[in-house]
């Protein structure tokens, strides 16, 4: 995106380095890496972050103040999954922006659940240190330091409360590819993962083993996904539904207001149209759209480009669950030694006083889709960090 940054980048860059950049990776984030590394960071110019910082503070915005979507996404939320004391804004909000080709940002997902806040700073690092990348170059948006962000990220995850009284709540986190991140939140903030599975209910509090302690638990930062649950069939020892006396840093239900749900009431030029597939009657060319389920975790059950016969074969009772979108074609921006690469840049923010941008996730691929697990084979593909330069 910057040329000269990239033209010294690939001029420079040497396995070795790379091999250095994964075993800082390994020793910084408490782990092996568990998903695929790009090659390379991006170089992203402060305007276009700007921009698409503000694309998604403006359609935040406008779901709020929009009657019929605060009605239909609550009557969404699945009864089972219906948590008591919902917050009045999502505390994590996270927007996917790809680029066309005339280097546009164009939605691809908005959700209010987070990922990756503890360890995606330490992966830019890894990235700086391991290919001497300049001191100038901006790791997250707006110049912001990284000790105000984890500040500003130890008060979202622990709020007013001791660490020990806070968990991490995930299905199976040390099986997680994002353990790292858990590894990471526990050493800044001392939150440690639980598993879902492990805390115990005594009336209307939970309790979990830290050591050989059972301790109270008054604040969840919760990571568990919905979608996981229900395909691994989780037993939990608590209803979600049960009025517990905690916190939630993320409130659950924004897992399903703000989501692939919100998508059909947006009306921004970066949005692409988007419509619940019972509400379609008629589908010219259906190759132009994605088939995306509503609530799939990293893409699994999504269809670039379905088929006629692809639409039909969705059972008339399940239509409501998915959605179709228009198809946006990213462009292959990221000039590599393998070839011209897409990348898709994640707008993450914090909610606090006001909707901050606070940093950015970046995924390359040459795949249909953008995941990890869609580009298997490929070098210069994968999880990347975004250097912020003027």
């Amino acid at each position: 995106m910057i040329p000269s940054l990239r033209r010294k980048f690939n001029g420079n860059w040497t396995p070795a380095a790379y091999t250095r950049f994964l075993a800082l990776i390994e020793q910084r984030g408490g782990t092996a890496a568990r998903f695929r590394h790009s090659e390379t960071p991006c170089f992203l110019p402060a305007p276009l972050v700007g921009r698409m910082a503000q694309y998604g503070r403006e359609m935040v915005a406008q779901l709020q103040a929009n009657e019929s979507y605060q009605r239909e996404s609550t009557a969404a939320i699945p009864e089972r999954y219906r948590v008591p004391g919902e917050a009045a804004v999502p505390l994590f909000v996270q927007a996917d922006f790809g680029l066309d080709a005339r280097g546009e940002p164009r939605l691809v997902e908005i959700q209010g659940f987070p990922s990756l806040y503890a360890y995606q700073p330490v992966m830019a690092e890894c990235y700086r240190e391991a290919y001497g990348l300049d001191a100038g170059l901006d790791a997250l948006p707006g110049g912001m330091s990284l000790e105000r962000y984890h500040a500003l990220l130890r008060q979202a995850i622990v709020g007013a409360h001791d660490p020990a009284n806070v968990i991490l709540l995930e299905i199976d986190p040390e099986k997680q590819k994002t353990f790292c991140d858990f590894a990471v939140t526990e050493r800044l903030f001392g939150v440690k993962a639980v598993d879902v599975r492990a805390v115990r209910k005594q009336g209307n509090r939970l309790l979990y083993k830290r050591g050989s302690q059972w301790t109270p638990v008054e604040r969840i930062y919760n990571r568990a996904i919905v979608d996981e649950l229900e395909r691994s069939r989780v037993e939990m020892p608590f209803d979600f539904r049960d009025d517990l006396a905690l916190e939630w840093a993320g409130h659950p239900n924004w897992f399903f207001r703000l989501s692939k749900f919100s998508l059909p009431y947006l009306r921004h030029p970066a949005a692409p149209a988007a419509q619940f597939l019972d509400r379609v009657t008629q589908v010219d060319r259906p190759e132009k759209y994605v088939l995306k389920p509503l609530y799939s975790f990293a893409g699994m059950g999504v269809v670039v480009g379905p088929t006629q016969q692809q639409l039909d074969a969705v059972p008339a009772a399940r239509r409501g669950a998915y959605l179709l979108q228009e198809r946006i074609d990213f462009a292959p921006l990221v000039e590599t030694p393998a070839g011209p690469t897409k990348m898709e840049v994640r707008i993450m923010y914090i909610w606090q006083d006001e909707l901050r941008a606070v940093n950015t996730i970046v995924r390359m691929g040459r795949g249909a889709q953008m995941g990890v697990d869609h580009n298997q084979g490929f070098d210069w593909v994968g999880a990347s960090a975004g250097f912020i330069a003027p």
